[in-house]
């Protein structure tokens, strides 16, 4: 491929009768033509700043060191490079001895995969589709993309990488060759967890295409299997793609299945904290029937913090013994204490109801009428729905449709 790259440099090059540079998105020099450009012709050397210098430091850096700064990189996709989709002209800046360049974005598939510059001091008109060799040049920029695309791997070969990624086995490299894969920090991803109810994965199981990364992972607890799939979303942050991948897997899956969505991200730098969203949105999915089968990190509300608690506060052990209790006060409290809405819900008597308030307070302790107390019982109660091995039953009246997940 090398060899390919450099040939469609060197045309480039005569084409517009410049030295060029192809980089790929992080600035690293992948090839080079001089264009016959006098030797030591820098800029800011004496004698070589005027017209017909033909390198500059920013470009003998680049030459030398296979690579540009930090601060180079800063400055140019100050320009608007990393966005542009058609040539355009970054300006000179002669107090850095900075010569003005041409820059041919290098795409594929609407993805960016790195930069053509050319020190054409400024002749070609970026502005003008039939300035000479421009759509040519922009043609053999499309090429290029398209060769530096087909040596990246593709997305079954990332599955390795985004396994590394979230179990913690060269975490940097991995999350580092995901984000290069995926088009760069630019490209906005989200993380889809999926827990496969017993037994478990369908013989044959297919993972979703679309340009996901798929990873099967141990979920922790011994035999069961836990799910990760990366998807690139497009345009700004739009969730839809993964709402709509979760239904469509979970469709394939065993009934009580569930997915969980994290919130997206620019790059995949951080997985591991999505991968930390996705799996608890997914827990809370398993035991919250208003939020399954598929619930995002987003519409988890105070569940977010229930997951962080270790359980239920033992002082509410007696109560949590009792399935029917427990379900009546989560009842109450969900209904913010209303005893006519919550007897309507549980579908009981009031007068049942205040007598089950009533064993309620007596086995912990607890003033139903004081809000720290009320408090500690209502994270209590979801706190046993997460760490229990068995939750506490459906109740009436909570159940929702997969396509109202976001």
């Amino acid at each position: 491929m090398r060899d390919d790259l450099q040939d469609l440099v060197d045309e480039v090059s005569s084409l517009l009768a410049a030295p060029a540079t192809l980089e790929d998105r992080d600035f690293t020099m992948l090839a080079f033509c001089a264009h016959d450009e006098p030797a030591g012709a820098v800029a800011g050397d004496a004698g070589a700043g005027g017209a017909g210098a033909t390198m500059d430091a920013v470009r003998a850096r680049s030459i030398l060191g296979r690579g540009s700064t930090a601060e180079v990189r800063r400055r140019f996709e100050e320009f608007g490079i990393a966005d542009a989709r058609d040539p355009l002209r970054v300006p000179a800046d002669p107090a850095a001895g900075i010569l003005t360049r041409l820059c041919l974005p290098v795409r594929a598939g609407g993805r960016l995969q790195g930069y053509l510059w050319l020190l054409d001091e400024g002749r070609t008109d970026v502005d003008d589709p039939s300035s000479p060799g421009l759509a040519e040049a922009v043609a053999l920029a499309a090429e290029a993309g398209r060769l530096l695309a087909a040596g990246r791997p593709g997305t079954a070969d990332l599955s390795a990488a985004l396994r590394a990624a979230l179990t913690g086995t060269a975490p940097t490299r991995a999350l580092r060759e995901l984000t290069d894969a995926l088009g760069g920090d630019r490209t906005t991803v989200t993380l889809v967890a999926l827990h496969p109810a017993p037994p478990g994965l369908p013989a044959g199981w297919t993972p979703p295409g679309a340009g996901a990364v798929t990873a099967v992972l141990p979920s922790g607890d011994g035999s069961a299997v836990a799910v990760a799939v990366l998807l690139p979303l497009p345009g700004h942050a739009d969730p839809r793609p993964a709402g709509a991948l979760s239904a469509a897997v979970l469709a394939q899956l065993p009934a009580g299945s569930t997915a969980g969505v994290a919130a997206p991200r620019r790059g995949c730098l951080e997985l591991p904290a999505q991968w930390h969203e996705a799996r608890t949105a997914a827990r809370v999915a398993a035991v919250d029937p208003r939020l399954a089968p598929a619930a995002s990190w987003s519409e988890l509300g105070a569940w977010r913090q229930v997951a962080a608690l270790p359980g239920p506060d033992p002082s509410l052990a007696r109560l949590l013994a009792d399935p029917v209790l427990t379900g009546t006060a989560e009842v109450w409290l969900d209904c913010a204490g209303s005893p006519q809405r919550a007897a309507a819900q549980l579908c009981i008597h009031r007068q049942t109801l205040y007598y089950r308030l009533g064993r309620i307070a007596e086995l912990t302790g607890l003033d139903l009428a004081d809000g720290p107390d009320r408090l500690l019982l209502h994270l209590g109660v979801r706190a046993a729905r997460l760490t229990s091995a068995n939750p506490v039953p459906e109740l009436p009246g909570r159940h929702r449709d997969l396509s109202s997940t976001g």
